[in-house]
């Protein structure tokens, strides 16, 4: 099974194609954080997330698609417009006929840590336990979107990290 995964965000947007085959490891076959400037207007940068997601999509054939479920912050602009970029991204696996699961930060730090109130050094060293990562990752972003994907992985298999 291959999984598209996806920590929503319109500044950084983490987002990894993760792979489970029988009783392997699973293996991250990409990853990356994509970057808009904070000097385009917010159209521009929904439309370089839904476009780079897009050419993911079509590269890598994904049998599924797991996105991060949006947490409410103080600031209600920043997150209507990540909860936009939710859309706009559920909308694109839901036209590719691709099945959509959502994963709460609680579930997804419980999969891969063991519990869910991991911090974010925790996850990232458990994620490099998990997977091997053979390049050097800048943003934490990255990184949850991997958390994603494996949390998706041991849910659709039934098996509790």
């Amino acid at each position: 099974m291959k999984v598209l995964a996806i920590d929503p965000g319109y500044g950084r947007c983490g987002i990894a194609v993760v792979e489970k085959n029988g009783g392997d490891r699973e293996r991250v076959i990409y990853s990356n954080c994509i970057e808009t400037s904070s000097k385009d207007a917010f159209p521009e940068r929904l439309a370089a997330i839904v476009t780079e997601c897009l050419h993911i999509f079509e590269e890598y054939g994904p049998d599924t698609f797991a996105i991060e479920k949006l947490f409410f912050t103080n600031n209600q602009k920043t997150a209507m417009q990540v909860a936009e970029v939710r859309g706009a991204l559920i909308a694109l696996a839901a036209t590719r006929d691709i099945p959509v699961s959502e994963y709460t930060p609680m579930q997804v730090k419980s999969a891969t840590a063991g519990w869910g109130g991991a911090d974010k050094q925790q996850i990232i060293q458990t994620v490099r336990m998990l997977v091997h990562i053979e390049k050097e990752i800048k943003h934490d972003d990255e990184y949850d979107a991997i958390a994603i994907g494996i949390t998706h992985l041991a849910h659709s298999r039934g098996i509790k990290r």
